[in-house]
């Protein structure tokens, strides 16, 4: 017999809560503008050397995705 169970801490009110939504905000923010990063950089690659690292035009937005968000699997 299995049992598997989910586990949630409870929710954080007050300064404490607003303190880890905006750390949260935060590095989503970080996180959006380094894929915007990597993006700009990919699409301002020639077809030779996007060939180089293994890519081409059609692949840039998901390997800038998975550069920086990781596998979503």
């Amino acid at each position: 017999m299995a049992f598997a169970g989910n586990t949630q801490s409870a929710p954080l009110h007050g300064l404490a809560g607003l303190a880890t939504h905006a750390e949260a905000l935060v590095e989503r923010l970080d996180r959006y503008r380094l894929y915007r990063r990597t993006l700009a950089e990919l699409a301002g690659m020639d077809a030779r050397d996007l060939a180089e690292i293994g890519l081409c035009r059609s692949n840039i937005r998901s390997a800038a995705f998975e550069a920086v968000y990781g596998s979503q699997n």
